[in-house]
């Protein structure tokens, strides 16, 4: 059955022409497809290289969601909104900042995170955008980097912030941001969209937490993927976090639930609790 925390009211209409991917568990199997309003359409063959419908459909409240892909990397931005900088008295950055999260941390849509046991500091919510890479992009300018993405997603980019500067001697971010569970992505990965015209907005228990535009990052999505290009390959199913902006917030109550949501992609929701 579907995971509890996600219902359908999370996939709003879009005015734009985009195609909603998923990736699902259904009847012991895992299984790809496109939301059509109730239901999944099944594809077969490769999600990002030529996928093909059987004609299968199933009701999208009998499947399991899955995280939307499987990525080789996950690429973490740091300080990429005007705002956040401004407030942190930050200067933006010449070129992107970041770091990357193991690809064990990722969660499906509606995932009960723990906090892990060897841990006993602050752990903070990021609602942030993700950009899916669709084909391999090396040393790309922006304008081809625009062809290789696939699409867009959801992301919570979960991290046990105290652990950072515990040791005054390495900044420990890796291992801050990596922990299993900390990397929840989805429910989709929309295509169609312009990035630009994107809000990102995170509820924490029911409260709003963060309401911010896309438009403010420092670097936006087709030059960040550019640039991150000529560093390394990226490849099919990679996932960049875009970086998050004000409102972040640690998540203090025994069970703690929180909702990204941005328009035409649905809402990603994932449960945080203090025991183990």
């Amino acid at each position: 059955m579907l995971n509890a925390t996600i219902e359908t009211a999370a996939w709003p209409e879009t005015k734009q022409a985009s195609v909603r991917w998923v990736r699902f568990a259904y009847a012991g199997r895992e299984r790809f497809g496109t939301l059509v309003g109730g239901t999944i359409a099944i594809h077969s063959g490769d999600m990002f290289a030529g996928a093909r419908p059987t004609g299968e459909r199933v009701p999208f409240d009998e499947v399991t969601l899955l995280a939307p892909s499987t990525p080789s990397k996950i690429i973490a931005l740091w300080n990429n909104f005007h705002a956040l900088a401004g407030k942190l008295g930050m200067p933006v950055p010449a070129e992107p900042l970041y770091l990357m999260k193991a690809p064990s941390c990722t969660a499906a849509p509606g995932f009960t995170v723990r906090r892990p046991p060897s841990y006993a500091g602050k752990v903070v919510y990021e609602g942030e955008l993700g950009i899916v890479i669709g084909r391999n992009c090396s040393r790309v300018t922006p304008q081809e980097a625009g062809e290789l993405i696939f699409g867009y997603t959801c992301v919570n980019d979960i991290t046990a912030l105290d652990l950072i500067a515990a040791d005054p001697t390495f900044p420990q971010w890796v291992r801050a941001k990596s922990f299993d569970g900390f990397g929840p992505f989805g429910p989709v990965v929309a295509t169609g969209l312009d990035p630009r015209d994107l809000t990102v907005r995170t509820l924490l228990n029911g409260q709003e937490r963060q309401n911010y535009p896309v438009a403010d990052m420092i670097f936006q999505p087709h030059e960040l993927v550019s640039r991150l290009s000529h560093d390394m390959t990226l490849l099919p199913g990679d996932l960049v976090c875009c970086g998050t902006s004000l409102g972040v917030g640690a998540m203090k109550e025994p069970v703690n639930r929180v909702e990204v949501t941005i328009e035409g992609i649905g809402t990603l929701a994932n449960v945080f609790v203090q025991g183990g």
